[in-house]
């Protein structure tokens, strides 16, 4: 039988346009979804890659796939017990809880600790409170104590409980905005404290930025020990973080044991308007489906490995498994023989622990939803020498590297952490 020409040629052509149309359906459905992503662009952008390299603010790894970045030396504190003057003698005492995640202790941390130092009085070890109903810790559950009294020996007397005489019922409650000043603890505080004797601190949240000031305070240096020098984990929780962060090691052989950790909590997307606003169509948060082409758009193999702060696998996320399958939250990894006390119900105050320790040693942080956690994260992280934070945004064009994406804490130095450490 004879071979017709014009058909063999009609069959290579035809071949070809398959093969060009699925390069087309592969390309519209990736990276035209990719370009559309949305995000704080005005706050993200620096002029390019070779400011931050030349400011030493981040390097590129060049041993492993995709844009990994080596970290930074670990910084040290600015603050120095010898600049504290002795403790005057104890006129009082201030209580406190602890509440809703590591992001609000350290913050509620600094300001009870700049209270009580400026006036005078002793700090009451506090408890730990969950926002669920009966999630309630004492704080050694958590927390060290003893290294924490040792952190402010000599700037706070620190008390484990209130003495018996004293009853909870005396206490005058005082509410108190987050990094509390001195002109507000002497206008609003210290009347107070000076009739009742005794005062129960509350800090509220009038914003959740974590930018540093210009302007300067003699509570200063009592509110960076308060909030980096004073809170480490007790040894059971941190054995815990550490084994986890062993195995996504273990499971990132193909990267050098680096891995991505995402703050990406289903139920926190389902409560927030995800949508942009107003005329810079900004976005407060990012859906499994974006991060994912984020990370994909920014240079992240397919076999990098991810942890997402979720506590229990929702269908959601299937979209982010499809393309990292690598993707893992906290029941894939931990310990089994651990499961039962730290994971007893979703949300609690040790699965937040785990959350905020994690993410703030991984190796690279990307912060899926905007706030306390991202900023408090991004405090510790700079603080460990790792300024590897990457917000997603919209920034026009395809040549965009990862530096370009640099949280603003870091690319602008513009972080508290960064008035605290040296």
């Amino acid at each position: 039988m004879g071979i017709d020409l014009r058909q063999v040629v009609a069959g290579i052509l035809t071949l070809t346009m398959f093969v060009m149309l699925g390069q087309m359906i592969k390309r519209d459905h990736f990276d035209s979804l990719q370009d559309k992503l949305p995000g704080e662009a005005q706050d993200v952008q620096v002029d390019n890659a070779n400011v931050i390299e030349k400011d030493g603010l981040v390097k590129l790894s060049k041993g492993s796939k995709g844009p990994w970045m080596k970290d930074s030396q670990e910084l040290k504190p600015c603050w120095s017990r010898t600049t504290f003057d002795g403790i005057e003698q104890s006129r009082g005492y201030v209580t406190f809880s602890l509440t809703n995640g590591p992001e609000y202790h350290v913050s509620q941390m600094a300001d009870a600790v700049v209270a009580a130092r400026y006036l005078a009085a002793a700090l009451v070890l506090p408890d730990i409170r969950g926002s669920r109903p009966g999630d309630e810790r004492n704080f050694e559950d958590i927390y060290d104590v003893e290294k924490f009294m040792k952190s402010l020996d000599g700037v706070v007397k620190v008390v484990k409980q209130l003495p018996n005489e004293i009853s909870i019922r005396d206490l005058a409650a005082v509410k108190v905005p987050n990094r509390v000043t001195e002109d507000h603890i002497v206008e609003n505080v210290q009347p107070i404290f000076k009739s009742k004797g005794n005062i129960r601190l509350a800090t509220y949240f009038p914003t959740v930025n974590m930018r540093k000031t210009t302007q300067k305070s003699s509570v200063d240096s009592v509110s960076c020990l308060g909030m980096f020098g004073t809170l480490e984990l007790q040894p059971e929780v941190s054995e815990v973080v550490d084994s986890m962060i062993e195995r996504l090691r273990t499971l990132s052989r193909k990267s050098d044991g680096l891995f991505i950790a995402v703050d990406l909590r289903v139920d926190v997307l389902e409560n927030k308007n995800c949508h942009g606003s107003g005329t810079n169509v900004a976005k407060s948060c990012y859906n499994a489906q974006e991060i994912a082409l984020f990370l994909r758009k920014v240079g992240f193999d397919t076999d990098t490995t991810i942890y997402l702060t979720q506590s229990k696998w929702d269908n959601s996320l299937s979209v982010l498994k499809d393309i990292f399958p690598k993707t893992y939250t906290k029941e894939n990894i931990m310990p089994e023989e651990k499961k039962g006390k730290f994971l007893e119900f979703e949300g609690s105050e040790l699965e937040k622990v785990i959350d905020f320790y994690i993410c703030s040693k991984s190796d690279v942080f990307v912060p899926a939803l905007s706030g306390l956690f991202y900023a408090n994260v991004a405090g510790k992280r700079i603080a460990l020498g790792k300024p590897q934070i990457l917000v997603p945004a919209d920034i026009p064009g395809t040549s965009a590297t990862v530096t370009n994406y640099l949280s603003p804490y870091v690319a602008k130095k513009n972080h508290l952490a960064y008035s605290c450490f040296c």
